[in-house]
């Protein structure tokens, strides 16, 4: 059995399920970004495990991830709940991957400024909702996210942030970014069937 990634874990109380962030490269459990998202989903009432993919020492990025994702049912307080990715950058692709192979566990996926292309042909084998959400102004992002959604064969939505750039360093870009993440996780992952959800959002 692989071992966990190191990374932090914080649970809410009372949380009716979680969300586990996957980091993009050069980056790592301590990204301000992923920070900033996490506690605006924890006061929403969801636990929130920022992992640090990098140090995944003897086994790849995927693995450490449905390591993380197996480990959710063997804590007390999370066990059973509804699980959600998160996914910066090219770690978008590697929570996509998780849900194709974890299509019973991951209730939803929710990717900011990603590279859901690097996924390949696992976006194929996706079931769960997805959201990418991607600056207006990361033109070339933008186009490899709706390359890559067309290839979905799940409930999708892209998101374009105006006046955004890839890093969604511009004034508001951020909150906005923390606010549809909240929007989307609670309205997909306190229902029992997250199909009928999205249906409900319009996808």
């Amino acid at each position: 059995m692989p071992s966990l990634p190191m990374g932090d874990l914080q649970v809410s109380p009372n949380a009716f399920g979680s969300v586990l962030f996957c980091h993009g490269s050069g980056s790592d459990h301590h990204s301000p970004r992923n920070r900033a998202v996490a506690q605006v989903l924890r006061r929403a009432g969801l636990a929130t495990w920022l992992l640090d993919l990098r140090r995944a020492s003897d086994h790849c990025e995927l693995e450490a991830l449905l390591a993380a994702i197996d480990a959710i049912d063997e804590t007390p307080s999370l066990a059973g709940k509804p699980v959600g990715l998160f996914g910066a950058s090219s770690g978008a692709a590697i929570a996509l991957q998780g849900a194709a192979a974890r299509p019973a566990r991951i209730a939803t996926v929710v990717s900011r400024g990603g590279r859901p292309d690097l996924a390949g042909a696992c976006l194929e084998q996706v079931r769960c909702p997805v959201l990418l959400m991607v600056g207006a102004l990361d033109l070339q992002v933008l186009e490899l996210n709706r390359r890559a959604a067309a290839q979905l064969h799940c409930p999708y939505r892209v998101v374009l942030l105006e006046g955004a750039g890839h890093l969604f360093e511009q004034a508001g870009a951020l909150e906005a970014v923390a606010e549809l993440s909240r929007q989307w996780f609670v309205q997909l992952m306190c229902r029992t069937n997250p199909q009928s959800a999205a249906k409900a959002l319009s996808l």
